[in-house]
């Protein structure tokens, strides 16, 4: 058989036998696993192109300039070498017949070629004694058959196809098959009457065989990532299926006979495209969880109040423009998944499934909730209503929040949080409100003392009030794109504060009591108007990341040199940042830094072409080589340098 690469070269067979098992275990990847490396080390500094003829292989160098092809002739010294034992060999493998010699112990048929992005040549062909997947399932079928196996993994195993001999396996209850190529069950799967669960996920189904409804105490049936453009007609005759997984198929319709399904408790239709769901799904009493996430509903029909036990339902992704008004049926509902679809109103009877500990309604349309539904589910912890259209807080007052931990309101039209309208929330730690209408915050701004993440981003913000010092509990606080001057000394009290964003405001001078925020890791300061840094940002050794650029910095003070742990500092364009002191050399840990745009008239131009690296190479050669120790707030020299400076 001559076998070519699949680059420069075209295969032909002597068998069809032959040429299966090379497509099942060449291309495919066989579990015997890998190619043969040449080893020869001649081969492997030229570039050499291996020929197989039968079972006789020889080596011929490829010219350096065509890599991808072979060379069109031997050289003149290979072809006196190796024409007469090549011929010879030739003559024998055409003569010999393979009852002469068993295929276990001929030579693996290898051709090698150049790849385009490496120098090693890259084998096309499998490692020696190269088994078939195909034959690999008879044997573990066999086994199964004679042993009286009832559980049978074949999962990964690049199958095709699965023999007729699996009707044989009548004590399997569990057969696992995900993750090959089968494109096909055959009718025999049918005798496999005590089967209870069967894996046929990652495939490439388009149908399944009408016998397999002999398979009548079948509970789990797992038809995910195949390319099923309905659901299979027998699976509505499995009247035993407890759960049926048919996530990410091409599904379009439910037939009416899902209704047959009554003993289903899981149910998952999601990724696929279905655009209606019909009434037959009231049926289905048993359901637990219902999964018909990201599809085309623009529709659910009233009948799906009648799984009155479901307790998960995922209707996200789709383009629902309402819910039925008695939803509230569900009265087991813990998870209610409606996020991105085309509401602009929740049924009021939501009130009545006191059990969600969960509402997310992010990315519909809505302008405001049925009064007092928050208030209701009393057992909410978490409220996202982000990207939507409200103009106000949901009415129902503080009783509206009394368990909840997290609360995000971000990308709405909310110009103000009312006052005390967190006084019952002793739970809440994290409040999102971000991309508002916000001018100012409630003057009880300061009882929020359990709140560990505040983000006010892009909103009108003028103000940060001194309040703020009481938020004790403050890990991250996020203020960027907003319209502050100033940052109160009161900052400095928030002693965990680990991420102050301050990026795209008004602000020109930063108060001397950051240096006390030591847990900070990340201070982002880029696109302000700031002209100077404390000297006391030295205090603050646990910082990493520091972003000054886009300001009117004129010097970096010294003391940055104690930011042992800094590894990114951004002081890019800043116009007037002429300088920056050697004591910068110091951050050892320093891996990023961007000066782009800064005049650094101190330093040489060829220097700062050399980049980052060999400005601080420049910095370090040119320094006086001192520790810096930090500076202390109460220090009068230090208050004496700052008063000079701000003057």
């Amino acid at each position: 058989m001559n076998l070519c690469s699949s680059v420069g070269a075209t295969a032909s067979s002597t068998s069809s036998d032959e040429a299966q098992a090379q497509q099942t275990t060449g291309r495919e990847g066989s579990r015997a696993g890998g190619f043969e490396q040449p080893r020869s080390s001649a081969a492997s500094a030229v570039g050499l192109t291996t020929h197989c003829f039968g079972t006789t292989a020889f080596t011929v160098p490829c010219s350096s300039s065509t890599d991808h092809q072979y060379s069109s002739q031997p050289s003149q010294q290979q072809q006196r070498q190796q024409q007469q034992p090549q011929q010879q060999q030739r003559i024998n493998s055409s003569s010999s017949n393979n009852n002469d010699m068993p295929p276990e112990t001929t030579r693996p048929k290898v051709v090698t070629v150049k790849h385009p992005e490496s120098n090693k040549p890259k084998p096309t062909t499998k490692k020696t004694k190269p088994i078939q997947a195909d034959q690999d399932v008879i044997k573990a079928l066999q086994r199964c058959r004679d042993e009286g196996i009832k559980r049978l993994d074949l999962s990964k195993s690049s199958i095709t196809v699965i023999p007729p001999a699996v009707k044989d396996c009548i004590h399997l209850t569990e057969l696992y098959l995900y993750s090959n190529k089968i494109g096909q069950l055959p009718s025999e799967i049918g005798y496999l009457v005590n089967l209870k669960t069967l894996a046929l996920n990652e495939n490439s189904l388009t149908s399944l065989p009408d016998t397999l409804q002999n398979c009548k105490l079948l509970k789990v049936l797992d038809l995910r990532h195949n390319k099923l453009a309905e659901i299979p007609p027998v699976i509505y005759k499995l009247r035993s299926l407890t759960t049926l997984y048919l996530r990410f198929n091409r599904i379009i319709a439910m037939a009416a006979d899902i209704r047959n399904l009554t003993n289903l408790t899981m149910l998952s239709l999601r990724e696929n495209k279905i655009r209606e769901l019909g009434p037959a799904i009231g049926a289905l009493t048993n359901l637990t969880t219902l999964d018909i996430s990201h599809n085309h509903l623009e529709h659910l029909p009233a009948e799906i109040c009648n799984c009155v036990n479901l307790s998960s339902l995922d209707l996200q992704h789709n383009e629902l423009l309402d819910i039925p008004e008695n939803i509230g049926n569900l009265t087991n509902l813990v998870r209610l998944g409606l996020r991105y679809n085309r509401l602009t109103n929740i049924p009021s009877s939501l009130k009545n499934c006191k059990n969600m500990d969960e509402f997310n309604v992010e990315g519909n349309g809505i302008t405001q909730l049925p009064d007092g539904l928050l208030a209701a589910l009393s057992a909410l912890t978490t409220i996202t209503l982000s990207r939507n259209a409200f103009a106000s807080f949901p009415t129902g007052g503080p009783a509206q929040f009394t368990n909840v931990y997290s609360i995000n309101l971000e990308h709405n039209r909310i110009d103000k949080i009312p006052y005390g309208i967190f006084s019952r929330a002793k739970d809440l730690t994290k409040l999102n409100m971000k991309e508002n209408a916000l001018t100012a915050l409630p003057l009880d701004v300061g009882t929020w003392v359990n709140m560990v993440e505040l983000n006010l981003a892009t909103n009108g913000l003028q103000k940060l009030p001194d309040d703020i010092m009481n938020l004790q509990n403050l890990e991250i606080l996020i203020l960027s794109n907003n319209m502050l001057k100033k940052i109160p000394n009161s900052i400095g009290q928030l002693r965990k504060l680990r991420i102050l964003d301050l990026e795209e405001n008004r602000i020109e001078i930063l108060p001397n009591e950051i240096g006390l925020l030591h847990e900070l890791k990340r201070l982002i300061l880029q696109t302000n108007q700031i002209q100077m840094l404390p000297r006391s940002i030295g205090h603050l050794s646990n910082l990493t990341y520091l972003s000054v650029s886009e300001n009117n910095l004129q010097f970096l003070p010294e003391e940055i040199g104690s930011l042992e742990n800094l590894e990114n500092l951004y002081i890019n364009q800043n116009p007037c940042l002429e300088r920056l002191p050697h004591e910068l050399a110091l951050c050892q840990n320093l891996k990023y830094l961007n000066i782009e745009k800064c005049p650094l008239s101190t330093i040489p131009p060829e220097i700062q072409a050399g980049g980052p690296s060999l400005v601080l190479q420049w910095l370090k050669m040119h320094s006086p080589y001192r520790q810096i120790k930090p500076y202390q707030l109460t220090d009068d020299k230090l208050k004496e340098r700052e008063m000079k400076a701000q003057n």
